[in-house]
């Protein structure tokens, strides 16, 4: 009697959890929504099934998001009829068959699409999009923000009132105001040294501090003299101190400097980020899931990384939909350190999508939901949709010669 009482419980239990299967689907229709927002166009992406499930993705700003846009309509062309569900399949169609190497606009177009595909798959297995990734490494995700201000005292200030509002045990800033002139050394340390000195001693001891000098040296020489006099207020890591083409000058930077380099938020492909580490070029990778090809490609460099002993602090600037992508790859991926966090809180951010994810105490939790756990708000989006021409600054130099961004 007792066993059949027990056979009895089971049967009800199965009975109770909820059955889903990855019977074969087709995709219908490929969708770009652009979104400006701030200085740039936030570039999402929707990919519609023949079952009614729809995954949303974004891709990354590159600055022509209209070439963007063009991209993902042509491949859309190519992936009408194909399985969703086939990922990496799919991945290799559009990488493949392109035949020439990528640059940023055909891997953000690609990154988009890939990010929909692990939506749609989440939402018919009825589990987040990290439990499909190897399941969490992590209860909570670390983020950080950048602060600002022209003067020290104005950064120190930016500092404070980021932590107070979010709880953030880390932060970024550069190390130059907006008049600093980079091309005079002792100018660019002076200023570099006192921004630092004034965050560090606002902060305390216990926050991390970024440092992103946005490749704005142009001389190896310069970067290690700029980590030299940073070195004393215990920078968390010095990020691009120089442009990242040339892997060899990274690289020299990286031996000769304390402090820990972060680079890689330019590059595009798993290729160049196994040329950088097998060059020694980096103690911490930046990928941009938006940029490098989409979720499993980033999962891809991060297993790389791991095997060198680097850790992945993700590059993500841009929109809810890639901070919430960002999330299920810190979630799910061992080597990770923290994630570069824009808040989705502000009234121009907020309404972007359903509901967005948010820090609390420095952290973001663990998404629940299906897929990424969020939706975009299409009634808002199709008010605010459009285009607006911009482009990164342009910087020159006291003598008119053309600077770095």
């Amino acid at each position: 009697m007792r066993n059949a009482e027990y056979v009895i419980r089971i049967t009800y239990s199965v009975l109770l959890i909820p059955h889903y299967s990855l019977h074969p689907m087709k995709i219908t229709s490929i969708e770009s929504i652009l979104a400006p927002r701030g200085s740039r166009n936030l570039v999402f992406v929707k990919v519609h099934t023949d079952e009614g499930i729809t995954g949303i993705g974004e891709a990354y700003s590159c600055g022509p998001e209209l070439a963007t846009v063009e991209v993902i309509r042509d491949f859309e062309s190519w992936l009408i009829g194909d399985d969703p569900h086939n990922i990496e399949h799919i991945w290799q169609k559009l990488y493949n068959y392109t035949r020439f190497p990528f640059g940023p606009v055909n891997m953000a177009a690609i990154s988009g699409i890939e990010h929909c595909l692990w939506d749609i798959k989440g939402k018919a297995l009825g589990v987040p999009a990290w439990q499909l990734l190897g399941g969490k490494c992590r209860d909570k995700v670390r983020v950080y923000q950048s602060c600002g201000g022209n003067t020290p005292e104005q950064c120190a200030e930016s500092a404070l009132g980021l932590i107070e509002k979010y709880g953030y045990t880390c932060l970024k800033m550069g190390p130059y105001s907006g008049t600093t002139r980079v091309d005079v050394t002792g100018e660019w340390l002076r200023d570099a040294e006192q921004r630092m000195a004034a965050v560090r001693n606002a902060v305390g001891d216990d926050i991390d501090i970024g440092v992103d000098i946005h490749a704005r040296l142009r001389e190896p020489i310069r970067a290690i003299q700029t980590a030299d006099v940073l070195k004393p207020y215990r920078p968390f890591f010095i990020e691009e101190p120089i442009r990242p083409d040339n892997i060899g000058a990274m690289a020299e930077v990286k031996q000769k400097m304390m402090v820990p380099l972060a680079t890689g938020e330019c590059l595009t492909t798993k290729f160049q980020f196994l040329d950088l580490l097998q060059q020694k070029a980096a103690d911490i990778i930046q990928p941009d899931i938006c940029l490098v090809g989409g979720m499993l490609e980033c999962k891809k460099i991060a297993a790389i990384a791991e095997a060198c002993c680097v850790s992945v602090a993700p590059h993500n600037p841009l929109g809810p939909v890639a901070t919430a992508v960002s999330v299920h790859f810190a979630v799910s991926t061992p080597n990770f350190l923290v994630l570069e966090y824009i808040p989705d809180d502000s009234p121009d951010r907020r309404n972007l999508v359903d509901e967005p994810l948010i820090v609390e105490n420095g952290f973001i939790p663990v998404p629940q939901k299906p897929g990424w756990g969020i939706e975009l708000n299409d009634e808002y989006l199709q008010k605010e949709k459009g285009y607006r021409p911009w482009h990164r600054s342009f910087v020159t130099n006291e003598d008119g010669s053309v600077g770095f961004v």
